[in-house]
């Protein structure tokens, strides 16, 4: 089996590797131990499903988070289909530029040119952690721009990241953002311009090329592989980075943090960490669990009291990831854990015939469910 251990040193979140666990089992070592078939079934076929996971093992020694991180079959050169997950940078960015105004905040008022809708900012967020609303990400990246996006991030080092389109739109990647009028008071509104932002261009990744065929616009099937190099791009490395950067700032430098004000921090924890219901959405329709996949994604009971989950899914051409902070506040346990798995059996992309129920969902939930009872096992030790 392909899997290492990564660390890095930061200031209050240290991941040092003369820190080694004693007298503990390797969590990737239990995690390859599971008896649930829907975890071999996918060990069975690593390559086939494209799997590759992040777990950060989180521990508090005399005031200061000491932290590992595991990796398992992580290549930041192998392209997987990030889809929703881009909306944590987005909305997190979306904060900065705010915090970095003088002229409104995130309950300001705003509407995009052509839109019906008057909304907020924080609403918009709220929206994206809730039910990952594609309208609220599109939103959002009308008031940011491509190259803004990819500047902020790179300057914070994130290299392994691009953003190049919206979301489930007609001209999707249309490098032109549209107007905002900006409610700064009853009487004053600010009237953004639109941003012409720079071309995209394709990405030079493995595996950017997938499947046999794919059903295009016109529903006509092309017999050849789907080529997903004018896509957004957002590996499982990065994503982890930007969690890690959400839920312990400190830990990096002033260069590397997101620019925003502690009740910023607050605000996006609270909205990632919400359930549809929490956030003020029809429990019948949209389950505890409709957006967050480790642990519960496998049923549509309410998820307990104790079990916090701070995350960001992505779910789209049969690929599906997600990014999480868990945190049992009853037992004191909380760990990173970042994964993506790839379910298109038949190798046909656009067909919606892919296996996220049947193999998808039950194996990243059961993955949570491991490294979660991995930790259950080392506070009972």
């Amino acid at each position: 089996m392909k899997y290492f251990i990564v660390t890095i040193l930061t200031l209050a979140l240290l991941f040092s590797c003369k820190e080694k666990p004693k007298s503990k089992k390797n969590p990737i070592d239990y995690f390859l131990a599971s008896k649930s078939e829907n975890v071999k079934r996918v060990l069975d076929s690593i390559s086939g499903y494209e799997m590759q996971f992040i777990y950060t093992e989180i521990n508090k020694k005399n005031g200061v988070y000491i932290g590992r991180n595991y990796e398992f079959y992580t290549n930041p050169k192998n392209y997987f289909y990030p889809a929703s997950s881009v909306k944590l940078p987005i909305a997190i960015l979306t904060l900065e530029k705010i915090h970095e105004s003088e002229d409104y905040t995130k309950d300001t008022e705003f509407f995009i040119e052509g839109d019906s809708l008057k909304t907020t900012f924080a609403k918009e967020i709220i929206k994206i952690f809730a039910v990952s609303d594609n309208d609220a990400y599109n939103r959002l990246f009308e008031f940011l721009g491509q190259d803004y996006i990819n500047k902020k991030l790179e300057e914070k080092g994130l290299k392994n990241v691009r953003i190049a389109h919206r979301l489930s739109t007609d001209a999707a990647d249309n490098v032109t953002t549209k107007p905002l009028v900006i409610y700064v008071n009853d009487s004053t509104t600010i009237n953004t311009k639109a941003i012409i932002n720079s071309p995209i261009l394709p990405l030079q990744l493995d595996k950017i090329k997938k499947g046999v065929a794919y059903i295009d616009e016109e529903g006509i099937v092309q017999k050849e592989p789907f080529d997903f190099s004018m896509k957004n791009y957002y590996s499982i490395g990065d994503q982890q980075l930007v969690l890690q950067r959400i839920m312990y700032p400190e830990s990096f430098t002033k260069a590397q943090q997101f620019n925003v004000g502690l009740d910023d921090l607050l605000f996006l924890k609270k909205a990632m960490g919400n359930t549809p219901k929490e956030a003020g959405y029809s429990s019948d329709a949209y389950y505890d669990s409709y957006v967050k996949f480790f642990m519960y994604g496998d049923t549509k009971k309410p998820i307990p009291s104790n079990i916090k989950i701070y995350n960001k899914v992505g779910y789209a051409y049969g690929t599906l990831t997600d990014c999480a902070f868990i945190e049992d506040t009853e037992n004191d346990i909380s760990f990173m854990l970042t994964a993506t798995i790839l379910v298109n059996k038949n190798g046909v992309f656009n067909d919606d015939n892919y296996e996220y129920e049947t193999v998808g969902i039950p194996f990243l939930a059961e993955l949570g469910r491991e490294f979660y009872n991995y930790n259950l096992q080392q506070k009972q030790n």
